[in-house]
């Protein structure tokens, strides 16, 4: 499985912001996809996530409100739309894919800024 996220940019406290992730590969055995993220000098949190077969993601309580998940099959994509973003958002945020046997594949990343 190969994930490649984009989308990540600079913006102010209130604006909205939609990262995109590709994947490919195969997708057999697929436990769960999801977004985590990873502010400097904290440790990688997560922030949404979908079992396969799910009909609802789970959010951090961080972001409940604010940030939607969602997949479109027929373009392999998995998106993150954020709104309402707050300076405490600022991360790195990445692409997760985990496997029925326990294995986690991540994307390089995309940097999100949001100033004051």
């Amino acid at each position: 499985v190969q994930l490649v996220e984009s989308g990540g940019d600079w913006v102010h406290t209130g604006d909205s912001l939609t990262l995109s992730c590709v994947v490919s590969g195969s997708t057999l055995g697929v436990k769960a996809m999801g977004w985590y993220r990873q502010a400097p000098g904290k440790q990688r949190e997560l922030v949404a996530q979908r079992a396969t077969g799910g009909t609802t993601a789970n959010y951090a309580d961080s972001v409940k409100g604010r940030f939607t998940m969602s997949r479109d099959n027929a373009k392999n994509r998995l998106y993150l739309q954020m709104n309402s973003l707050k300076p405490e958002d600022t991360a790195v945020y990445y692409c997760n894919v985990e496997m029925l046997w326990a294995q986690n594949y991540w994307g390089q990343g995309t940097q999100v800024t949001v100033s004051s």
